[in-house]
């Protein structure tokens, strides 16, 4: 069984105002396919893959029962940040900056209110989505940093890993890779030019929960996870990453239910003091109805996934001899 949703957002985020994804039932229960809608055929097959590795069942055993989270806020005014901060009840709050036609202005301003709405003892970092050069990159993290009080770290500053590398090597602020893993086709990349001091790992891109465990285990620099904006069920896939991990030092960026008008469950996988509880939801067939896709929307994703289906026959037919 499938289902297509689409769900508005309560503030733009990533440049997009509705959400939408597949959702596939299988013996294990369900699993979630949202690649974004620019991403081309290849680039969203792991994505399926994922999605296909939760209906099917296949997560490792949990190590622990819930997982700590930060609040996500994105780029939105001062005042708004402020209260995002405040009501999202965790320790950890990571802010979105550089987004297309704001200011360096506009990021010290988010930053210093959310350095308010979470006191001195709060930690703080940022995300920039590659959106920066290399030298614009090092004089907004200097900037940046005061501003917060001390980052904990900066993610993605640059688009490359090789302007990451030199990014990392001019500030004394530790550099977290997400792009130049999750949409590189070398993840290793990054550990071996030294670019990132912390990994960010998202399991939808990446092929699922064992796929970023390998990655995880082999990459050699501590591990973020975090989400892909999803539903519950798409976050609970990342919740069982995870709870999976051997360590988890940093607070994960999975509470972004919280930025969707609605969801597909009856009970959101929602933090509570900060804290994700690692379980996992149904989908809930009142709540699936509410959100469903309209018809030409639901089309479209059924001929996506045929589009990937076939791209993996064609791959298929390459290797043999």
């Amino acid at each position: 069984m499938s289902a297509v949703y689409s769900i508005p957002l309560r503030t733009r985020f990533r440049g997009i105002t509705v959400r939408e994804g597949m959702l596939l039932e299988g013996p294990g229960g369900w699993g979630e396919w949202s690649p974004f809608l620019e991403y081309d055929v290849p680039e969203v097959e792991p994505w399926l893959r994922c999605a296909e590795e939760a209906a099917a069942g296949d997560w490792p055993a949990p190590v622990r029962g819930g997982v700590p989270v930060n609040v996500t806020v994105p780029a939105v005014g001062a005042e708004r940040a402020h209260e995002i901060a405040r009501a999202g009840g965790c320790a950890t709050a990571k802010v979105k900056v550089a987004e297309r036609g704001q200011t360096l202005g506009d990021d010290l301003a988010r930053v210093e209110a959310v350095r308010d709405a979470m006191g001195p003892d709060g930690r703080i970092r940022v995300d920039a989505n590659g959106g920066w050069e290399v030298d614009e990159a090092v004089a907004a993290i200097r900037a940046l940093d005061l501003a917060a009080g001390g980052l904990e770290y900066v993610e993605q500053p640059c688009p490359s890993v090789h302007d990451l590398a030199a990014v990392r090597r001019a500030v004394e602020v530790p550099i977290a890779a997400d792009e130049s893993i999750r949409r590189a086709q070398d993840p290793y990349l990054v550990r071996d030019l030294e670019a990132a001091d912390v990994a960010v790992l998202k399991v939808q891109p990446l092929g699922g929960v064992r796929a970023c465990l390998r990655i995880a285990e082999d990459i050699g620099i501590p591990v973020v996870v975090s989400s892909a904006l999803e539903s519950s069920i798409g976050i609970s896939a990342g919740v069982a990453l995870a709870a999976a991990l051997p360590e988890l030092p940093y607070a994960c960026g999975l509470a972004t239910v919280q930025l969707l008008t609605d969801d597909v469950v009856d009970e959101s996988l929602l933090p509570v003091d900060g804290i994700l509880p690692v379980r996992r939801p149904t989908v809930s067939t009142a709540a699936a109805g509410r959100v469903a896709a309209d018809p030409e929307r639901a089309a479209h994703w059924v001929a996506r996934r045929a589009d990937v289906d076939a791209y993996r026959a064609s791959m298929r037919q390459d290797r043999r001899p």
